[in-house]
């Protein structure tokens, strides 16, 4: 009876509602300003976009509805009765809310997100703007600011500490309070089973169901935390954003640093390993005893700050025989005085200054006929290679050195010719530096460049071309240093001085060299450039580039001097690699005879046979065997 009486009065209420809604204008086809109390029918409601629209039942009023939209004030909407309700259930379920675009509240799960190094730079640049921050100086902006900076350098290792122990999770805000929501508040009719079979009629009953609605949407978001380091919050996870970026950064800043540590021992002096050097090659390091015994331990980096460490294949260890006792073993026992402090030492730290390493080649080859037609003869060569360096490096008072001297000389014995000359290089190196500024040092070097053994104008073996130091060319130079990584160096000397050396004039003829007749040297003041770059291809392969210009101020300063050498190798195994060398030059001081096609000299009108410069070519390509010490 109570519901009855309960269910009269709310008709009688809705009926008077409808009756005041119906006495103003219907005609509209969007709802123009209203009073927010204002009410009409809801079987009356106007076609309206619903894109932004909210409904939502009135506190204290459980059969009116309030229906709000994008630029039009809150509207009450009554229902009469019921039925109206039921008839408008549709309309009030959340599938169909969500089909109006409304957007409603739910629980979410949050993102994945992934950045590349390109996007978490980008990313973190707009962050760190100045407007975005509440102090010009907080401390999160200034680490991100360096971060961005030691992206593009070397090394660092504060920033990673303060970045990776940063709490991120106290920067989060909750999505939704970038929204905001209303409630809608409203009754679903549902039927219930009866209990009993006494009572087998169903009965309908009102269900109160509860709904979180989007009503807009916020641009920026100011936190109430006092520690929140930013003016304002813009995206629902921008934390997540902020720790992935820096995350990023830090990954492929750990994965691109290397460090160089120096192994020593008992065994063979000093050797360098660069730990994250992404490079798998093992280097051999003679381990010694006390007593001179010795083992081959292999030295390589696998992975970041790691060292790996296995022993030559074949090695036994063998354990001496345990004896029980020793008749004539003395153990000698020194009273200490546990009441006074001992003495402690000072520790001395030797600093490494001196590098150096040896890298030596040898190249054989062999070919052997008999009876063979197709003709062709047998032939013997061989080539070997010595390269030894030496680096100096005192970074307290930054200066640094760096020195080499190599050997190349190879020979060729055939059955006809017997045994020739095909490789002859003698040169040396030698490089000082002090810091500049950047990656720029000042700089000042030397260049040596000579032969070792006569060499002949083939086939004429008495002819002779070349010796010790004739010709021998030496470089001096003054300027800037340029040296980004280990990898790379550029020096750039706008004051170079070039002499040319032949001193045997009787028997070798120094105009072939630039030098004119009669003189034995040459000078030559001008600008050298020096390029080095040691490219590795993968972990087996290697290209070096060396490129060294001059250009002389006096005498035709538009011919550039070329040396140009490029040595790519490929590791087959630990000793043995497959070589390929390649070396130009061009001079326009060295002139050689010119002929026609049919060999004939080509003659100038006073009879003397031509001469030009022409760029001089030289390969070879072949397996060596390796040495590294």
């Amino acid at each position: 009876m109570k519901r009855i009486i309960k269910l009269i009065s709310f008709s009688f209420i809705f009926l008077v509602l409808s009756t005041l809604v119906h006495s103003q204008d219907n005609s509209m086809d969007y709802l123009p300003y209203m009073d927010p109390w204002q009410s009409f029918s809801i079987n009356k409601v106007p076609v309206m976009p619903l894109e932004r629209a909210v409904v939502n039942n009135l506190e204290g009023k459980p059969d009116t509805l309030e229906v709000t939209t994008t630029g039009v004030s809150e509207v009450t909407v009554t229902a009469t009765d019921s039925t109206i309700l039921q008839q408008q259930k549709r309309l009030l379920d959340i599938d169909s809310l969500k089909r109006m675009g409304i957007t409603i509240w739910e629980p979410r799960d949050k993102p994945t997100i992934q950045l590349t190094q390109e996007q978490a730079i980008g990313y973190l640049d707009k962050i760190v703007l100045p407007e975005n921050w509440k102090e010009e100086n907080d401390p999160l902006k200034m680490e991100i600011e360096r971060l961005l900076t030691e992206a593009a350098q070397e090394k660092f290792d504060s920033t990673e500490y303060f970045l990776s122990t940063y709490r991120y999770d106290s920067l989060k805000i909750p999505w939704e309070r970038f929204y905001n929501w209303d409630t809608l508040y409203f009754s679903v009719p549902t039927t219930s089973i009866p209990d009993t079979i006494l009572a087998p009629e169903r009965e309908a009953t009102l269900t109160d169901t509860t709904i979180y609605i989007m009503t807009g949407s916020l641009g920026r978001l100011i936190p109430y935390n006092p520690a929140f380091p930013f003016k304002y919050a813009s995206s629902p996870y921008q934390s997540d954003s902020l720790y992935t970026a820096v995350n990023t950064l830090l990954t492929y800043i750990q994965t691109r640093d290397s460090t160089e540590i120096a192994i020593t021992g008992r065994g063979s002096g000093n050797i360098s390993v660069w730990l994250n050097s992404r490079e798998r090659a093992a280097t051999r390091y003679w381990l010694k005893s006390d007593v001179g015994d010795s083992v081959t331990v292999w030295i390589s980096s696998p992975s970041r700050n790691t060292l790996d460490l296995e022993l030559e294949h074949g090695v036994n260890f063998r354990r001496p025989i345990l004896q029980s006792s020793y008749s004539e073993a003395r153990i000698e026992r020194e009273e200490i005085d546990n009441t006074v402090l001992l003495d402690a030492g000072n520790i001395y730290i030797k600093r490494q200054y001196w590098k150096t390493r040896t890298d030596a080649s040898f190249a054989l080859n062999q070919t052997g006929m008999g009876n063979w037609v197709s003709g062709g003869e047998n032939t013997i060569a061989f080539t070997t290679e010595i390269i030894g360096y030496a680096d100096y490096n005192n970074k307290p008072k930054k200066l640094s050195s760096a020195n080499f001297a190599r050997l190349k000389y190879g020979v060729v014995a055939s059955e006809e010719y017997g045994i020739r000359k095909n490789v002859d290089l003698l040169e040396t190196s030698s490089k000082l530096n002090t810091k500049a500024f950047g990656k720029f040092d000042f700089s000042g070097y030397m260049l040596i460049k000579t032969t070792i053994a006569k060499g002949y104008k083939y086939p004429n073996d008495s002819t002779v071309v070349s010796k010790f130091m004739n010709p021998g060319t030496f470089t001096l130079g003054l300027g800037l240093d340029y040296k980004p990584n280990r990898n790379l160096s550029v020096n750039f000397s706008p004051v170079s001085y070039k002499a040319t050396i032949v001193s045997d004039t009787a028997g070798i003829d120094e105009s072939l060299y630039g030098i004119e007749k009669g003189r034995k040297t040459k000078h030559e003041p001008g600008m050298s450039l020096l390029f080095s770059n040691t490219w590795e291809v993968n972990k087996q392969i290697k290209l070096v580039n060396n490129l060294q210009l001059f250009t002389n101020y006096i005498d035709n300063p538009q011919n550039v001097d070329i040396d140009w050498e490029m040595t790519l190798t490929a590791k087959l195994n630990w000793f043995t690699e497959f070589k390929l060398n390649t070396h130009l030059k061009f001079d326009d001081d060295t002139k050689t005879l010119e002929y026609d096609k049919e060999k004939n000299p080509v003659l100038w009108p006073d009879g003397t046979q031509k001469k030009n410069a022409r760029l001089q070519f030289k390969e070879i390509i072949g397996v060596s065997l390796v040495f590294k010490f």
